[in-house]
C-alpha cells in the first residue's frame, strides 16, 4: 500500500485496515434469515415483518420480475419511499443479478423521465401515487412494465381496512387494465424457491444518481463489494451495536445513499429491526424514538433541530436507550451539536462522504473522540488527501484548505456511460470530490467550501444549474442564476436572480408558482429578486460565486443595521 499522506487516527475499537468477506448483501440476508427467522426485519405502523418473512417475500418477487423478462444485467427502477416493497424489490433484483436504480418519489414527470431513459430501465416498480406520472412516460421510453404498491398491503388490521379513507392523499388503486401489475397480485403467485444465479461481488448492483456542475445527474455505478464492504465499514465504526439485537429508526430515505447503506443495507447484514417511516418528519420521529426504543438512527441535521424544538421531547432518562446517532447529508451546526448531546444524552456522531463513495468515507469515532465541526477520520482501509484546488495534484500540509480526494474499496466504479465525466472523477485511483476541506494533526477532516456549487437544503443535494435551466425556459425570463445562501435551519436555501424579458413583467409568486410544477418541492427557490443584469466574467459567464457574496454582505449590512 502506498505511502499515506496523512495521520490516522481511530478510537481504540476501530482497526485501519479490516478483512472484508466477499459476501454479496443477497447472500447477508439469506445468512441474516438463518440466523435471526422470527427477529423482525421490518415495522411499519405497527406491522412486523420477520426475516424468514422478508427472505421469502424477496424470492417470490425474483421470481416474479423473471417472468417479466428481468435478468442479469437488466436495470429495474424503484420510485418508492420508505416501505417493504423497496426493501423486497432491491434485494430480489439483486437475486437475479439485476441492477437496482433508485429514484426519488417526489420527482416530477421531467426528473423521472430523464433517470429512467439515462439508466436504460426495463420494469419500473413504483408507489401507486406515482405509477399515473411512470404511464405517461411508458409511450417515450423503452421499460416494458410497470409494478405498483400500495402502503395498505403492509398495514396490519384494521388500519389495513381503513387506510384508503382515511388517507386518500397516500393510496391510489390501480387496475391492471391499465397495464399496471400489482405487487402483491404478483408476489402471491410466484414460488418461493431461491433463484439460481451466480453473483460475482464485482458485478453492477446499483445506479443511484447525482447531479453534477452541468445540471444534468449522473448514475454512479456502485458494485456489491462497494456496497457490501462500506456496510462492513459501517459494522466496524459502530461496534458495540448487537448484530441480532438492535433496533434503527429508518428515517433517512432508502432512495438517497445515506439511508441505502446505512441504513437499509446495514440493518439487513446485522440483523437489525427497522423501524420504517414514510416521510421524515420530526414528529412522526419523535414518538418511534418513544415507543420502540431504538439503539440508533441517522437523520439530517434539520431533524435534530426539529426534535430540539420540539415541545414533546423528553428528559435524557427516557433516552438511555440511544446508544448513538448520526448525522450526516449536510453539515451540523456546533450549536446544535452540543445541545442534542446536553439534552440527550446520547453522542451524535457526524459523518461525510459522497454517493461516489457507496457513500460513507469519513466519521468521528463512534464511541470515540468525537470533534464538533469535524466530520472525523476515515474509515477502515480508506485513504484521504488534501491537494491544491487549482492542479488537483500538490499536497498540501496540515491545516491548510485544499480539494478533498478520497480512496477506498468502496470507491464508485465510475458512472454510467460517461467516461468523460468518470475520467475527470477519478484520476491515479483517487475519486476528486469537488468539495474544499482540511485536515488537523489528528487526521481529522474539516469541510469547509464547495468547489461545486452544490447546494445542500435540509440534507437534500441541489444542484443550482438545473435550476437555471427550468427558469430559462420561462418565456419571460431572460436570464437567471439559482445561488445556496446561509440558513439556520435548512442548512442552505436558494434565492433565483432574475432578469425579465424587456416589455414584460413578473412576479416573485409567478416564478415560484412556475418552479413547482417543475421541480422537487425541495428544489424550488424560497425568494427571488429581479435584477436589470446579471454580473458576469470577460467570456459572458455569470459569476454565481459573486451573486452569493453580494448577498451576503447585504445580508450583514442589515444585521449590522438591526444590531
Amino acid at each position: 500500500m502506498e505511502e499515506r499522506v496523512w495521520h490516522r487516527a481511530y478510537a481504540p475499537q476501530v482497526p485501519p485496515s479490516l478483512s472484508y468477506e466477499e459476501m454479496p448483501l443477497p447472500e447477508a440476508l439469506a445468512r441474516t434469515a438463518r440466523n435471526y427467522p422470527d427477529r423482525a426485519a421490518l415495522i411499519l405502523m405497527g406491522r412486523k415483518i420477520s426475516y424468514r418473512e422478508l427472505d421469502e417475500a424477496v424470492n417470490r418477487f425474483a421470481n416474479a420480475l423473471a417472468g417479466l423478462g428481468v435478468g442479469a444485467g437488466d436495470k429495474v427502477s424503484l420510485v418508492l419511499p420508505n416501505m417493504p416493497q423497496i426493501v423486497i424489490a432491491t434485494y430480489a433484483i439483486w437475486r437475479l443479478g439485476a441492477v437496482v436504480v433508485m429514484n426519488n418519489p417526489l420527482y416530477t414527470e421531467r426528473e423521472l423521465e430523464h433517470q429512467l431513459r439515462d439508466s436504460d430501465t426495463s420494469v419500473v416498480v413504483a408507489m401507486d401515487l406515482v405509477v399515473p406520472k411512470i404511464l405517461s412516460l411508458q409511450a417515450r421510453l423503452p421499460f416494458r412494465a410497470v409494478v405498483a404498491c400500495h402502503v395498505r398491503d403492509y398495514l396490519p388490521f384494521p388500519l389495513r381496512q381503513i387506510f384508503p379513507f382515511v388517507r386518500r392523499k397516500l393510496h391510489r388503486k390501480t387496475h391492471p387494465a391499465e397495464g399496471v401489475l400489482d405487487f402483491s397480485d404478483l408476489l402471491r403467485r410466484a414460488p418461493s424457491k431461491l433463484p439460481a444465479t451466480r453473483l460475482a461481488f464485482s458485478d453492477l448492483a446499483a445506479l443511484l444518481y447525482t447531479g453534477g456542475t452541468t445540471g444534468v445527474s449522473k448514475g454512479v455505478m456502485l458494485s456489491h463489494a462497494n456496497l457490501s464492504v462500506n456496510v462492513q465499514q459501517m459494522k466496524a465504526l459502530i461496534h458495540n451495536g448487537r448484530d441480532g439485537a438492535e433496533t434503527v429508526i429508518g428515517i433517512l430515505p432508502f432512495f438517497h445513499s445515506a439511508g441505502f447503506t446505512g441504513g437499509m443495507n446495514t440493518c439487513i447484514y446485522r440483523g437489525f429491526t427497522h423501524v420504517l417511516v414514510l416521510k421524515p418528519d420530526a414528529d412522526i420521529l419523535l414518538r418511534s424514538l418513544i415507543k420502540y426504543r431504538p439503539a440508533l438512527f441517522g437523520a439530517v441535521p434539520t431533524l435534530y433541530v426539529g426534535l430540539l424544538r420540539h415541545p414533546k421531547l423528553p428528559p435524557k432518562e427516557r433516552l438511555a436507550h440511544l446508544k448513538g446517532c448520526i448525522s450526516g447529508a449536510a453539515p451540523l451546526a456546533l450549536e446544535t451539536h452540543l445541545e442534542w448531546e446536553a439534552r440527550v444524552g446520547a453522542q451524535v456522531v457526524e459523518v461525510y462522504g459522497m454517493t461516489e463513495m457507496s457513500p460513507v468515507s469519513h466519521a468521528n469515532p463512534w464511541g470515540g473522540r468525537s470533534k464538533p465541526g469535524s466530520v472525523g477520520v476515515p474509515l477502515p482501509d480508506t485513504d484521504c488527501r488534501i491537494v491544491d484546488a487549482e492542479s488537483g495534484q500538490r499536497d498540501l500540509k496540515t491545516g491548510e484548505a485544499g480539494e478533498i480526494l478520497l480512496k477506498g474499496p468502496q470507491r464508485m466504479i465510475g458512472y454510467y456511460k460517461r467516461p468523460e465525466e468518470t475520467a475527470e472523477a477519478l484520476r491515479d485511483g483517487w475519486f476528486h470530490t469537488g468539495d474544499i476541506g482540511y485536515m488537523d494533526e489528528e487526521g481529522y477532516l474539516y469541510v469547509v467550501d464547495r468547489k461545486k456549487d452544490m447546494v445542500i437544503a435540509g440534507g437534500f443535494n441541489i444542484y443550482p444549474r438545473e435550476i437555471d435551466e427550468v427558469l430559462y425556459e420561462h418565456p419571460k425570463i431572460q436570464e437567471a442564476c439559482a445561488v445556496g445562501l446561509p440558513d439556520p435551519y435548512r442548512g442552505e436555501t436558494l434565492k433565483a436572480f432574475i432578469v425579465v424579458r424587456k416589455g414584460e413583467t413578473l412576479t416573485e409568486e409567478e416564478v415560484l408558482s412556475y418552479c413547482r410544477t417543475k421541480l422537487t418541492a425541495y428544489k424550488v427557490p424560497r425568494s427571488v429578486e429581479f435584477l436589470e443584469e446579471l454580473p458576469k466574467s470577460a467570456i459572458g459567464k455569470v459569476l454565481r460565486r459573486q451573486l452569493r457574496e453580494m448577498e451576503l454582505s447585504k445580508n450583514q449590512s442589515r444585521s449590522a443595521q438591526k444590531a
